[in-house]
């Protein structure tokens, strides 16, 4: 075995505990100090260290949470001390009735009696036990006696500290709590699922318990798992001076060990102090990013808990008060089709209205028809409806055995419910959307900010919140409408002096001389970035040659292939995308036609980079003068890059080129070229390099 350097040996017990540190500032007080890029350079250094020097690696090493074979099967865990259920309280009343059973058993006044109050997650149950503080088990609920070992999967959750934090703690101790998923997590992981074609959960419950029971640990390491501990389970071990700590101090213990703890527990007195903890807790409950189904309550004190015991599976200490269930059975009456900012049809279901989770429901979201299709949900079916915080409800279910002979499937419509543009969904594609951009109302706003953008039309001075206010003023309702605004009118808008309305509709007007490719990228046809649409005008040389090519003809396009040549010609057979471009050029916007006939691509087949800032032309000029010549514009430099123009303060491009052997040009240098290539095209001659050139 080698010698490791103190060195060496001293920056892997830094990383490790900076690491630990990490977790426990962001698991444990919510409040993260370093990125999670930081987060994750720390563990490669570790990682890399440990490779190196294999006697580094040690089993609470934040590098080894995850790497182990997949498992054949779980093997089976006796709970050394049970893991019981709580009986249920439903109202007020039933809590009082809880609090006068305790204060008449322990023969005391039930207003002073302290509880310890807390929200109960709605995830899974699991025991961690450790040894001289390390983790080395961990085990579902199961029946209460016995659970399925879950070590591997435990491990990956850097919720769960592998080895704990401090030096005070028993020998040997168990840690309870609740694994689960939050909101954000659960809606990300089912997004994934539904890119991929994979089957997504039902709520985040079932996420957590399929995820943690995962026979690989690799596939349970990539889920968006968390762990809250509940309680501190002593094995008889008496290394700690008060291990008869009321329960409240032995959670601020382990909060003080790595362990999170639900930052809403609290301690009240008596029958009123529960109650309002209860009613409390309710009204945030749709405000946490987390799934909760009520609260537990504990008598706070462990010698109080112990002279009251148990009663058959339940403890006569704790209760748990239970809330309205956030699923609920309903009927479908019918589905409508939303259109969202971009053109995306959604489907969303009119549900016979039903309360769930304390808030009537009358609509919820079917995502997509590849959902719809999943669930097998129709018309006029029993389905489960799911509410869970700001979630917003959706169907999760379909209850078959009370499907009517009456129902009927939901089919996508083929126009715009908004606008009556030709709806379009390509094969293998999840969404279907409108066609109808430049018409169609519920796409207005990002199609106007498309429009104007700076390698669009590039109009100063109009952002985002002006075309907002425009647009719900309904001052504007296409672009054309942009060309139209007279300075007087513009200057009533709030923060929109008289001189930035003239400066505007300056801008406006110089905006209506642009080039042909601009153009074609302005109007937004779904797919249709600039290269492709300087493609598009270099091959057609007017739009009216492009809106009557078929499909045949701009599929021959470079760079345009089935799918977008199929975005391209549904876009310009709507009717109101054509009404829209007439009218554009009727303000006034205008373009050169581009010559195409027996004209030479001088850079044909090349591709050129430009980098730096250029003092004669801004970069977008030097790309589209490029690109009329036939030339392709990268954004990164290769060994097949032609050459690449650089101006002042060029960087790591031109560094590259440079190592790359790839030729470099200045700006004095790219001028003269262009002027040659330029007059070459224009007298339809072969060019040829220019004297002073290499």
């Amino acid at each position: 075995m080698s010698q490791i350097p103190q060195a060496v040996r001293e920056r892997a017990d830094t990383l490790h505990q900076q690491l630990d540190d990490a977790n426990y500032q962001y698991y444990v007080e919510d409040d993260p100090r370093i990125t999670d890029a930081e987060y994750d350079a720390l563990l490669r250094e570790l990682q890399s260290l440990e490779a190196e020097h294999p006697e580094l690696k040690t089993p609470d090493s934040p590098t080894q949470r995850v790497g182990a074979a997949p498992a054949e099967r779980f093997e089976e865990v006796t709970h050394a001390v049970p893991m019981l259920s709580l009986d249920n309280a439903f109202d007020d009343a039933e809590l009082a009735a809880f609090v006068k059973r305790v204060a008449d058993k322990l023969e005391c006044d039930g207003d002073t009696l302290a509880f310890c109050c807390e929200p109960k997650l709605d995830g899974l149950a699991v025991a961690l036990v450790y040894e001289n503080g390390r983790l080395v088990q961990g085990a579902t609920r199961g029946d209460g006696r016995t659970g399925e070992d879950v070590t591997l999967n435990l491990r990956t959750l850097r919720s769960i500290p592998l080895k704990v934090m401090g030096k005070e703690y028993p020998d040997l101790f168990e840690v309870r709590g609740e694994v689960y998923m939050r909101h954000s997590g659960f809606e990300a992981l089912n997004a994934r699922a539904r890119e991929n074609g994979d089957k997504v959960f039902a709520n985040p419950r079932n996420a957590a318990a399929g995820s943690l029971r995962q026979l690989d640990s690799k596939i349970a390491a990539q889920r968006p798992l968390e762990f809250c501990a509940y309680q501190l389970v002593s094995r008889e071990n008496k290394s700690l001076a008060n291990i008869d700590a009321p329960h409240s101090e032995q959670m601020k213990w382990l909060k003080s060990w790595g362990f999170r703890i639900s930052p809403l527990l609290d301690v009240v007195k008596g029958e009123r102090g529960v109650i309002d903890f209860c009613h409390r807790l309710g009204e945030q409950r749709n405000g946490l990013d987390y799934d909760i189904d009520g609260a537990v309550i504990k008598v706070d004190s462990l010698r109080d808990q112990r002279e009251l015991g148990f009663v058959s599976r339940a403890p006569r200490w704790a209760i748990a008060y239970k809330y309205p269930a956030q699923e609920q059975t309903t009927t479908l009456n019918d589905v409508v089709f939303q259109v969202g900012r971009v053109g995306t049809l959604t489907p969303v279901a009119k549900l016979e209205p039903v309360r769930v989770a304390g808030v009537t429901v009358a609509n919820a979201t079917l995502h997509n028809m590849d959902e719809i299709e999943r669930l097998g949900v129709r018309i006029g079916d029993t389905v489960i409806v799911r509410r869970a915080g700001d979630v917003i409800p959706q169907i999760v279910g379909v209850v078959e055995s009370q499907r009517p002979a009456t129902t009927r499937a939901i089919e996508m419509p083929e126009h715009c419910p908004v606008c009556g543009s030709q709806t379009e969904r390509l094969e293998g594609e999840v969404a279907a959307r409108c066609s109808g951009g430049l018409f169609c109302p519920a796409q207005r706003k990002e199609a106007l900010k498309h429009f104007a953008s700076r390698r669009a039309l590039d109009i100063d001075g109009l952002g985002e919140k002006l075309i907002d206010l425009l647009v719900e003023r309904e001052w504007v309702k296409t672009p054309a409408d942009l060309f139209r605004l007279e300075a007087e009118r513009l200057a009533e808008l709030p923060r929109l002096a008289e001189k930035s309305a003239n400066n505007l509709v300056n801008a406006l007007e110089a905006a209506k001389h642009t080039t042909l490719a601009r153009f074609i990228y302005a109007i937004g046809i779904r797919e249709v970035g600039e290269a492709t649409a300087a493609s598009l005008a270099r091959h057609f040389g007017s739009l009216q040659a492009l809106s009557e090519a078929s499909l045949e003809a701009l599929e021959a396009v470079e760079d345009v292939g089935p799918v977008v040549a199929r975005h391209i010609h549904t876009f310009f057979r709507q009717p109101h995308n054509q009404e829209t471009l007439e009218d554009l050029q009727g303000v006034g916007v205008t373009w050169e036609e581009v010559e195409i006939a027996g004209r030479p691509q001088p850079l044909a087949g090349q591709t050129w980079v430009l980098t730096g800032t250029l003092e004669s032309m801004t970069r977008d000029d030097g790309k589209a003068r490029l690109q009329a010549l036939g030339a392709k514009v990268s954004g990164s430099v290769s060994k097949k890059t032609a050459g690449v123009v650089a101006g002042e303060a060029a960087g790591s491009k031109l560094e590259k080129a440079q190592n790359l052997g790839v030729e470099v040009i200045d700006e004095r240098e790219f001028l003269q070229r262009l002027a040659h290539w330029e007059s070459a095209s224009s007298e339809d001659a072969q060019p040829t390099a220019p004297e002073d050139t290499p």
